[in-house]
This record gives C-alpha cells, sequence and structure tokens, in this order.
C-alpha cells in the first residue's frame, strides 16, 4: 500500500521495530547484486540484467537503492540512540 514507516508510541519499541521490518540479510545482498549486475549490464550496452534468474531493470534498481538507503538510515538512528 506504499506505507513506508510505523507509528511507535514509545522510544523502547524502536529497535524492535526495526529489527521486525528492517530488510534480511538475503534481501540486502539481493539488492547490491541487482545494483552491481545492472550497472554491469548497461556498460555492455545492454538495458536489462538478470540476477537469480530473475530480469533486473531500471525500477528494480530504484527499488534497491531505495531499501539500501533505508538500511542505511536504520543502522545510523541505531547508533546515534546508542550514545
Amino acid at each position: 500500500m506504499g506505507f513506508d514507516g510505523k507509528t511507535l508510541i514509545h522510544p523502547s519499541q524502536i529497535e524492535t521495530a526495526n529489527r521486525c521490518f528492517a530488510p534480511s540479510c538475503e534481501e540486502i545482498d539481493r539488492a547490491r547484486r541487482q545494483i552491481e549486475a545492472f550497472s554491469v549490464a548497461r556498460a555492455e550496452g545492454e538495458g536489462v540484467a538478470v540476477v537469480d534468474g530473475q530480469i533486473v531493470e531500471r525500477l528494480h534498481v530504484e527499488t534497491a537503492r531505495q531499501m539500501l538507503e533505508k538500511v542505511d538510515m536504520i543502522g545510523r538512528l541505531t547508533l546515534e540512540m546508542q550514545t
């Protein structure tokens, strides 16, 4: 439905929400591989790449980049909360 955020009523819920809703290690790895494969394909003059038997187009790369940005943001916020 396009929702990107969660509503929490107490700061102690943040770590649990991040842990539950953050992408898995496998999803992060796939996103990085999609970005890399598409970059290589574009350098070779191709418009698409294939990762794990699935076509990767520009829209998949954009989604992968957005996910990685969220992962980075969660990591930064977690570090800030610990200090």
